[in-house]
């Protein structure tokens, strides 16, 4: 618990300007998460708000690495990252995740946790395919290759429908017929 409040930002206490904080993003960041994507980093963040009496804005800098689970070996591998993402807090009468990236808080609201929103963004930078550097040298190896264009790495067999192949197979059976004359 003591771990989440690091992420705490005291809106009470600062001035209508920009502000700047800096947090390492290390073992007992991700430990506060599920681990089901990302097992691990050494992140930097920097995050500057800019407040005024309507608005606050984050802006998110996160560079570092993370550790992930390659698709293909299932090894894990570290894979490079740096994120630059915004968000926007307005003041109203409810607390509303009004968007992805617009939240809504009641104005006399004195912390905000940014923890969560590190680690989406965070999340959301790792690519769908997540792949060990050596097969990513593989694939781009691969693109280059003009002859590699057509390369299936799977495959299935593929059934000839036509018409004149289902006269060398024998008689159709008459309940298939009257659904060819449909075509």
């Amino acid at each position: 618990m003591k771990e989440i409040k690091k992420y705490d930002i005291n809106l009470v206490r600062l001035a209508n300007k920009q502000h700047t904080y800096e947090f390492e993003l290390g073992e007992p960041f991700f430990e506060l998460f599920s681990r089901e994507i990302i097992h691990g980093g050494n992140l930097k963040a920097e995050v500057t708000l800019h407040k005024s009496e309507l608005l606050l804005q984050f802006d998110f800098h996160i560079k570092g690495t993370v550790r992930l689970t390659c698709d293909r070996s299932l090894e894990e591998f570290e894979h490079p990252l740096e994120v630059n993402q915004t968000l926007h807090v307005r003041y109203g009468p409810e607390d509303l995740e009004l968007d992805e990236n617009v939240l809504q808080i009641v104005p006399e609201t004195q912390y905000i946790n940014i923890a969560q929103h590190l680690y989406d963004y965070i999340g959301l930078a790792v690519p769908m395919k997540k792949l060990c550097p050596r097969f990513v040298e593989e694939d781009l190896e691969r693109e280059d290759d003009p002859e590699a264009d057509g390369l299936l790495i799977y495959s299935t067999p593929v059934e000839d429908n036509d018409d004149e192949d289902d006269d060398e197979d024998g008689p159709l059976d008459p309940r298939f017929a009257a659904l060819k004359k449909l075509k």
